[in-house]
């Protein structure tokens, strides 16, 4: 992203209606509160100040918040049918082998029943191998240790996400 192709994208989201400025927040963040929250600190003068609203709003994010924005994120490795934000965002298991495509199942299933949500990373850029290695890593961890390395996460996939709404040329 350059802050050349930023102002343009940027100045149009501090513009949107607020109803249109919330769905395009919630494609950002499943969380009604974060998109409360970034919604109410409009306008933003660059786009590191929608990053750093960004970054103090997922701090703020209670337990229940955080449940919210997750239940927008598919499995690793089931993106969802029709949605190229969540396919782009899990390429690493596209070309994954069978095999390691049924291990993530696995996977995915014993983090879902400690737990009791979908194992969330951010995927990006991530073979699935290494997602496979964090989810088996991250298994073991505490509900509490969890939660942070979730929130984390999230804010990754926040940032990219607000990223790519703003870096949009006009049209």
């Amino acid at each position: 992203m350059t802050s050349s192709t930023t102002p343009g994208g940027l100045a149009r989201f501090n513009a949107l209606e607020e109803p249109a400025a919330l769905a395009a927040l919630h494609e950002v963040c499943a969380s009604s509160a974060y998109g409360s929250g970034v919604l109410a600190r409009r306008p933003f003068a660059t786009v590191d100040d929608l990053f750093a609203a960004s970054d103090a709003l997922m701090a703020e994010l209670t337990t229940a918040d955080l449940e919210e924005a997750m239940a927008g994120h598919p499995p690793i490795g089931r993106p969802k049918p029709g949605d190229p934000t969540s396919s782009r965002e899990q390429r690493g298991m596209a070309g994954a082998s069978e095999e390691l495509k049924e291990e993530m199942l696995e996977l995915n299933l014993a983090y879902q029943e400690k737990f009791g949500h979908v194992f969330l990373i951010c995927a990006t850029g991530r073979a699935g191998e290494q997602m496979r290695d964090a989810v088996r890593e991250r298994i073991g961890n505490s509900p509490e240790q969890e939660r942070e390395i979730v929130r984390a996460e999230l804010g990754k996939i926040n940032r990219i996400r607000l990223g790519n709404l703003v870096e949009e040329e006009e049209a």
